[in-house]
Parts: C-alpha cells; structure tokens; sequence
C-alpha cells in the first residue's frame, strides 16, 4: 500500500517539438511562446516553495483513518494502547506480545494505517516468536495529530520510550523495524538511540533523490520533505539488516543498496528476488522470514552471553 512514487509520476518532462521551438532572428527576437515557457519555469519553483510542505506531503503522505480490522480478525491476542510523545500527541497501536524475550517496534510506510499489516503482523508473529508494537504516526488511524516529518520523528521516539517502559519489555532486547517511509523514521530514532539492532525494508536514501529518479530536472531544494537517511545511517552503531526487492517498482533497488553502502558494520543486504515493493514478504516467503529470524536471534545471543556479535557480511547481494 505504500506509495511514495505515485503522484511525482504523475508529472511530465517538457519535451519541444520543432514547431514549438523559438524562431530566433540574430540574436533578438525570441516568441512569446518561448517568453511564456520562460516565465512558467521562473514562476513554478516559487510556488513551490511558496506551498510548502502542504503541496509535497500530498505527494507522499496518504493517511487513512478507518480502522478496518484488528489483531484479534487474524487470531493474535494483542492489548490496545496509547502513549504521548514529547510534544503532547497522543498516539495509537497495539502490543502483540510473544514468547520471547526480544521486541519489535514496526515502523509502517506510508499509505493506510496499521489495520493493514496485520497479515504481515500475524506472519512476524508466528516465525519469530517476539513481541510487536506497532503504531501509527500522527494523522494516520486513532492517532491525533497532523502528520508531517519532524511528527514522525517525534512519534518514533514516543513510540520507544513507550515500549521501553513496558514491564513486560526487555528495554535492551529492542529492535527497530522499518518500512519503506518507516524506514527513514527507524533510521533516525536509531541514530539517537541506543537499540539492539535495526531492520530496514525497502529504504531509500531521501525523498528528493526518489523523486529525482522520475523527474531527473526537478532541483532537490524544491522538496521540501527530506527523510534524509543517507545522512544520518553513519550515527548508526547497531547491527543492521537490510531487505529489498530486485523488482521494486516505487523504490527502485539501488536506493537501498546506496544507503546500505554508507552503513557501517556488522550490517547484510538480503535481496527478495521477484518481490516489488508491497509484496515482500509474500514473495520472500520462508526464506524471507528465516533470514529475519536468524538475525534477530544472532541478535539474542549477543545479549544472553556476552560474547561478540557475528559479523553479518554482504555476500551476493550485489
């Protein structure tokens, strides 16, 4: 459901055609048809920043309120619960506990709300064993709030120091799982916090240079909204996981494999071959799920023993 990409391909490259072309006579006379294309590339950027972020997060945040099922529809007991991040938003998600003593904070991308992941929670749930608290960013579900992206930060934040507080939670055995746009937020609440290890899905390493893969003219500093991962993943000392399709159509591969480059060890890149961008896990299968299991447990052993962790390595995933 995540659609970043959709409506920046919605717009078109200017192409001239040969009758659209000034007619130049010395150096002097240009047409006003030319004038007109001059004055509309003079005046768009202006009134793209002049919109600001209301006109760019229409592009990228598509958030929806009705909650249309529950952890309970696909058989999981889950409890209900809501938290306050630091700047009085309250938020909304559910705490599907495990038989473990690991932890997953499910970061979603970003389209829908959390009753859209339940298919994929159940799955998380029956091949790791761990417990899951999922959420939805301001603006998305029950969530109060106005989604934008230092709100998102925030809500990540709040949604760690919530589960952290848990009694029933192993505030060292944390994990940080992000999505697609989730996976820009996972990046920086990991770069100021101290977490057992990170999982990202499908990322990228900042919103302009998405959307410069489909509008290669368009000036980064007219997005307004960054996600800049690219910079911040050197902040970055816990073990990392990194999965993504060979057949994303949203965001392509490469994104992915550019920010997993910057990342510092012990870090793997797993590719999902055959899988786009919203059928990951589907596509990925037992394997997909085996390679988060064996990560999240080398993870464990780190923790239980003492001893130092595996270096996960690159191997084929170029």
């Amino acid at each position: 459901r995540d659609r970043i990409q959709v409506h920046l391909t919605s717009l078109r490259t200017y192409t001239p055609t040969q009758s659209s072309m000034p007619v130049l006579m010395g150096q002097r006379t240009v047409t006003w048809r030319a004038l007109a294309i001059l004055l509309l590339l003079a005046l768009v950027p202006g009134a793209l920043i002049l919109g600001g972020d209301r006109l760019i997060s229409g592009r990228v945040f598509f958030p929806e309120r009705e909650i249309e099922q529950t952890p309970a529809d696909w058989g999981l007991s889950y409890e209900d619960v809501r938290f306050f991040t630091s700047d009085g938003v309250q938020l909304h998600g559910w705490f599907i506990p495990g038989d473990r003593q690991a932890s997953l904070l499910w970061f979603h991308g970003n389209a829908g709300n959390i009753s859209d992941r339940l298919e994929n929670m159940k799955l998380l749930h029956d091949h790791l064993g761990v417990n899951i608290l999922i959420f939805d960013y301001r603006g998305y579900g029950l969530s109060d709030g106005r989604i934008s992206e230092k709100g998102t930060y925030l809500d990540g934040e709040g949604a760690l120091r919530y589960l952290r507080s848990r009694p029933d939670v192993r505030s060292d055995r944390v994990v940080l799982f992000g999505r697609s746009l989730g996976s820009a937020v996972a990046v920086d609440v990991a770069a100021r916090n101290d977490v057992s290890g990170l999982i990202l899905e499908s990322p990228f390493t900042s919103v302009p240079d998405i959307a410069k893969r489909w509008l290669r003219f368009l000036p980064g500093f007219l997005v307004r909204i960054k996600y800049d991962s690219l910079s911040k993943i050197l902040d970055i000392d816990a073990p990392l996981l990194v999965l993504h399709g060979d057949r994303d159509e949203v965001v392509p591969i490469e994104l992915g494999q550019r920010l997993f480059k910057a990342a510092a060890e012990p870090k793997e890149f797993y590719v999902i071959q055959g899988a786009g961008h919203n059928d990951t896990y589907r596509v990925g299968g037992e394997e997909y799920f085996a390679t988060l299991k064996r990560f999240v447990d080398g993870l464990g052993e780190e923790a239980s023993e003492g001893g130092p962790l595996r270096v996960l390595q690159e191997g084929d995933a170029y």
